[in-house]
């Protein structure tokens, strides 16, 4: 073991293909449901929402999809993303566990959401879309989006959520700087949205809510499809390609995770560094500990219901089953706003059913003063979201020093 604090790879082993787990899951993934009839969906059904390339990726149970080469070409801006090794985290814990982190804050957006922002609105290009509607919650989420329509020519309609559009006005400024148009939700720009304003006039939002308005407007416009950025199949694949480098990385480093965590509100961040490592293991490669952490606000899969849900407020989007509160769940006002959503991904709320996945959840108060610890050595400010992860780490790193493991 060495002292090296970043392990990085080249341009060129940024992956050739992402990794979908469902082909390697012993239980073929739960079909979604037609939102009127409640049948089973079939892909055709999803043409009104999606782009063509999209929606072959989430009904699909191929192991590897090719990553078409513009959107790799993209990628090489932020891709790939060091692997760092927290020394310095460790020494202020004194524990002998190795603590790794994967670095995403380097893509323009400043998360990880651009992984798939990109390719979805490659493909929508591929299919001729003019304009793409979404939602999003702290704002990540739209600032990608609004970054990769502007790369692909594609305008942007972000909804956001009410609470984080008034407390994050810089976001709002991101995403017009890349032209694309940002309003609060619930807004009055569509039924669902006045639904909500007539009833809850100050109504802080939620991201079922948003999702509602961006639907709505993307099944009322011929020119227009919906993007999101969580929770469905396409979007968790995209994210592997975080995985599948940390996967190189720590065969630089000459070690390999017994314990993985990650925070968890729609599954995207949480499946982009799981999945190729549980992947590995279901293929009979070694076995790790998966540890999802949500915020105790908004317990998904602590407190949720595994059951058929809509994904949205108004009812418009397909069923899907998954982990969740209710489709009219509306979290408190808590910091992490991108860990709002009442429901979590149909993919790992099956793997958590399987038993491959434990939650935690944890108040915020805790999580930030993990954060303000991880700060402080490592000189990296956490994201309140991924401030989740640090306290269930730090908490993991405590319990290897108390059993010398």
């Amino acid at each position: 073991m060495t002292d090296t604090v970043k392990y990085l790879l080249d341009e060129s082993d940024i992956p050739k293909q992402w990794y979908n787990i469902a082909a390697d899951l012993p239980e073929p993934p739960t079909s979604p449901k037609h939102p009127q009839t409640g049948e089973a969906l079939r892909p055709s059904d999803l043409e009104p929402l999606f782009s063509k390339g999209v929606i072959e990726q989430e009904v699909s149970t191929e192991r590897y999809i090719d990553i078409p080469e513009p959107v790799r070409d993209i990628y090489r801006q932020w891709r790939p993303s060091p692997l760092y090794r927290a020394h310095r985290l460790e020494r202020a814990l004194d524990t002998p566990a190795h603590i790794y982190y994967k670095y995403e804050g380097g893509s323009p957006a400043g998360s990880h959401k651009p992984n798939t922002a990109i390719a979805q609105a490659f493909y929508a290009r591929e299919d001729g879309v003019k304009r793409l509607a979404t939602e999003t919650g702290a704002g990540q989420w739209g600032s990608s989006l609004a970054l990769a329509g502007s790369m692909f020519g594609i305008d942007i309609d972000v909804f956001m959520v009410r609470v984080s559009f008034d407390q994050k006005p810089y976001r709002r400024a991101f995403m017009e700087s890349f032209g694309a148009s940002c309003v609060a939700s619930p807004s009055d720009r569509t039924q669902s949205g006045r639904a909500v304003l007539a009833k809850t006039p100050e109504s802080r939002g939620s991201l079922g809510i948003a999702i509602s308005e961006a639907v709505e407007c993307a099944i009322e416009r011929d020119d227009t499809k919906y993007a999101l950025g969580s929770v469905l199949n396409h979007v968790l694949l995209h994210q592997t390609v975080v995985g599948l480098e940390a996967i190189q990385q720590f065969e630089l480093a000459d070690d390999y995770p017994d314990i993985i965590i990650a925070c968890t509100g729609g599954g995207s961040n949480f499946g982009g560094i799981v999945f190729p490592f549980l992947g590995h293991q279901l293929r009979g490669g070694r076995a790790v500990d998966i540890i999802a952490v949500e915020p105790a606000n908004c317990p998904t899969l602590t407190r949720g219901k595994y059951a058929y849900d809509f994904g949205d407020t108004a009812h418009l989007t397909p069923l899907v089953k998954m982990h969740t509160l209710g489709s009219n769940f509306v979290p408190p006002g808590f910091h992490a706003g991108g860990l709002r959503y009442h429901g979590m991904a149909p993919l790992v709320s099956q793997c958590t059913d399987l038993g491959y996945v434990t939650a935690h959840a944890y108040d915020q108060k805790a999580c930030f003063e993990a954060g303000l610890a991880f700060a402080r050595a490592e000189g990296i400010i956490p994201a309140p979201e991924a401030n989740h992860a640090v306290v269930a780490t730090i908490d993991a790193a405590h319990a290897c020093k108390a059993s010398s493991k």
